[in-house]
């Protein structure tokens, strides 16, 4: 039996305040949902409701991890140009 390969999303998220927050996931609406019942991360939970703006597939939790912190070390500035491409493409 063949096992099904996960696909891993680093997504962002538009706070209330206007802050972004970037995060992974192997599973994107349930995260979403978790972040917006106060069950995800602690930044979120101060920042609430918290909205989808943008996300990427990759093709393994490595790649997503060293996506989302090269995508962390960025100004906002540069997040908005990247949110603003919105391309959701798997790499």
């Amino acid at each position: 039996m063949k096992t099904k390969k996960q696909i891993w999303h680093v997504y962002i998220l538009r706070c209330s305040d206007a802050s972004l927050y970037t995060g992974i996931t192997n599973d994107l609406p349930r995260r979403i949902s978790e972040h917006n019942r106060k069950k995800g991360s602690r930044y979120v939970q101060a920042h609430l409701p918290a909205e989808l703006v943008y996300k990427e597939l990759h093709k393994t939790k490595s790649k997503a991890l060293k996506r989302e912190a090269e995508i962390k070390r960025w100004t906002r500035e540069k997040k908005l140009v990247l949110i603003e491409s919105n391309t959701t493409k798997l790499r």
